[in-house]
């Protein structure tokens, strides 16, 4: 049996209020579950501390027994330094700027450097001119 920790949905329609509970994958959202965790309020601000209720030790419990927590909580559960953060992922291939765009980008870098180029030359120019004028 796999085990999923996860959040569970209460409260009232666009008044989300979570409760972290240990599940079997295979259950629903809100369905069954083994054990109730913790308790997470999204609509508090970030320092509030009854934003994330948690019980530290049961979820270093499941954590040891081998289950998985949902990216949403591995992150949470980082900031409290009960597991490793989730690595994050940039920038999906799907919206990566396509040949052509990188292309045009290029040139634009090629261009810009060009001209910094030439801005810098004719500044050291100007410098020995007047350097000779004097």
């Amino acid at each position: 049996m796999a085990v999923r920790i996860r959040l569970s949905r209460g409260g009232s329609k666009k008044r989300p209020y979570y409760h972290i509970v240990a599940a079997d994958a295979r259950a629903p959202r809100d369905g069954r579950y083994i054990e109730k965790l913790g308790a997470y309020n999204p609509l508090l601000p970030q320092d509030n501390e009854n934003r994330l209720v948690l019980d530290k030790e049961k979820v270093s419990a499941w954590l040891s027994k081998g289950a998985q927590p949902t990216e949403r909580l591995q992150k949470l559960f980082a900031n409290l330094g009960l597991c490793a953060a989730p690595k994050m992922v940039e920038q999906p291939k799907k919206s990566a700027p396509k040949a052509k765009a990188v292309e045009r980008m290029k040139e634009r870098e090629a261009k810009a450097a060009a001209a910094a180029e030439a801005a810098a030359s004719a500044n050291a120019e100007t410098s020995e001119s007047a350097s000779e004028a004097e």
